[in-house]
């Protein structure tokens, strides 16, 4: 009898504080919605808080709930209603989520400090009008009770897929990421992908608002079917836990492979200076002495045929016309080793000068130990504005050719490749940003044997940024069934087996090297054979029991 009395007062409770956000109006719904955003992404790494989405997606619900019916008349104010719920909810998120984008201003902060309050503000306010478009359109199929968690759980999830794909894409921070605080739940993704993990966290997360503010009171339904939702979720999430707990429990605690891997985590600092002949020589040195200096790991110095990898754009100079610099590499490596490096390369543009380059790429080399250059692979997927502008070639044609062609921009690659060099396991090379991108890491039909993420996150310095770089790495790792060789200038440098689990890593602001062998891959997960089908095929699904099971539908 008393725990019936504490269950109806939490109950009762609940109740209240629910209804009191419906109730809410003007600015004080909107800061709810841009508090409960914010709050949100404390479930995200570094933090990893995943609770918090029990408290913060309910208010969203039920900020929802408090907007009114569409009825015809009314339709048009309840839609734009929502969308400002949505915006501020996704302002919030994407605000405290990606703050520290304002820290690659401040390196050469004499020219670009200015620019800060605007980049910080701009970008978040952009990609809130997908959570704005997702809180819209759900809202116009507003079933009662878990029905329209499960539509909006849908609606939120296509919304993330279309960031993620919609002017190349920015799938950063998807709501998904909060499973990064279990490796066990981590697991699914080898199954659902990312927008797997987003559309489960959104069904787990919004059973608490399972009820609605806007039938009879709660307090007078305290039954079996007030509970169901949230036991049936928590309970579902419990089982991919288990699930993942099992992947993880059978797997070995290191796989086996016969590829020696050295991993050089330089730290180098930024510099004004690059194009000076000492500082050259002084980075180009220190990356050498890094590449051949025996470790605790390995005393007796790099055994042959040993893989050695440094950071993007790890040579401040166009590695390919620099016979000398190659030479030295030649020099170091041991026999039958490979040295993977970043390096912008520059040629002629067609039709143009055999003597000026004038189009340039951000290149991933592998040089061998003669100090040739036995592969290349130019970067596809390119940071707009920050390595080229959107529609530069239409903007081209238009005559508006300075604009787009600023110093530092880059064409794109043809595309995903798999390098095969012979005495190393073909690889799949992904440059920084291009990591973040879960179905474009591996070229089809040619699936390899490890990725390499070489990158450079100094320009975010000791932020929350490269923790969220990195989970993207473990990600891959995870839905592609295969390791990942990971090297950073500055950020967090690994070695990530295929189970996403990280065998050796180096954090940020830390020089060093990391030593260990390459692990062997797995057969390829559900995900990697089908992509993002699986997922769409489930949200069809919830769509379909939704509409056809629906006792007490009112969409007003």
């Amino acid at each position: 009898m008393r725990f019936g009395n504490s269950l109806g007062a939490a109950v009762f409770r609940l109740e209240s504080f629910a209804s009191a956000l419906a109730e809410l109006r003007g600015r004080r719904r909107y800061a709810a919605a841009f508090a409960a955003g914010a709050v949100s992404t404390f479930a995200l790494p570094p933090y990893g808080f995943l609770p918090l989405l029990f408290i913060t997606v309910p208010v969203l619900v039920w900020l929802l709930d408090g907007v009114g019916e569409p009825t015809r008349s009314r339709r048009r104010r309840v839609v734009w209603r929502s969308a400002l719920v949505g915006w501020w909810f996704g302002f919030g998120y994407f605000l405290l989520g990606l703050f520290w984008i304002g820290n690659a201003f401040l390196v050469d902060a004499d020219k670009f400090a200015f620019l800060l309050p605007v980049a910080v503000t701009l970008m978040p306010a952009g990609l809130a009008l997908f959570t704005a478009a997702a809180a819209a359109l759900s809202r116009l199929f507003w079933f009662h009770g878990y029905r329209r968690i499960a539509v909006f759980a849908v609606v939120w999830t296509s919304f993330e897929w279309l960031r993620g794909h919609i002017l190349t894409g920015f799938p950063w921070n998807l709501i998904g990421s909060s499973f990064a605080a279990s490796d066990g739940l981590l697991q699914a993704a080898a199954l659902v992908g990312p927008y797997g993990l987003s559309f489960i966290a959104m069904l787990v997360a919004g059973s608490i608002a399972s009820f609605d503010t806007r039938g009879a009171s709660i307090a007078r339904r305290i039954d079996g079917d007030l509970l169901a939702a949230p036991a049936i979720a928590l309970a579902g999430l419990a089982l991919i836990w288990i699930g993942g707990a099992a992947r993880l429990s059978s797997a070995p605690p290191e796989q086996s492979g016969a590829t020696e891997i050295r991993i050089v985590h330089p730290n180098t600092p930024f510099s004004k200076d690059w194009d000076s002949e000492e500082r050259l020589l002084t980075v180009i040195g220190q990356l050498l002495r890094m590449s051949r200096e025996p470790t605790a790991d390995r005393p007796d110095g790099l055994a042959p045929g040993t893989v050695i990898v440094w950071p993007e754009n790890a040579v401040p100079v166009l590695l390919g016309r620099e016979p000398y610099v190659l030479a030295a590499i030649g020099r170091t490596l041991p026999q039958g080793s490979h040295l993977i490096v970043g390096s912008n390369r520059g040629e002629p543009a067609a039709g143009g000068p055999a003597n000026r380059l004038s189009v340039f790429y951000n290149s991933l080399y592998v040089v061998d130990d003669r100090g040739e250059i036995v592969e290349t692979y130019d970067k596809h997927h390119l940071v707009p504005f920050g390595e080229y502008v959107p529609l530069r070639h239409l903007l081209g044609r238009i005559g508006l050719r300075q604009l787009v062609q600023f110093q530092g921009s880059f064409e794109e690659g043809p595309g995903p490749r798999t390098l095969a060099v012979g005495g190393v396991p073909p690889m799949s090379p992904l440059i920084c940003y291009e990591v973040i991108f879960a179905g474009n890491v591996v070229a089809r039909g040619e699936r390899p044997a490890w990725l390499v993420n070489i990158t450079n996150d100094a320009w975010f310095g000791s932020s929350a940024g490269p923790y969220q770089h990195f989970l993207q790495v473990r990600l891959r790792a995870i839905e592609q069934g295969l390791p990942v060789v990971r090297s950073a200038n500055s950020g967090i440098s690994a070695l990530v087996d295929p189970y996403g689990r990280v065998v050796k890593s180096l954090p940020l602001d830390r020089e060093g090297v990391i030593d260990a062998v390459l692990p062997a891959p797995l057969e390829p997960t559900l995900y990697a054979r089908l992509g993002d089908l699986l997922i769409a095929l489930l949200m069809l699904a919830t769509l379909a029991a939704v509409w056809l099971v629906r006792p007490g539908v009112n969409r007003g």
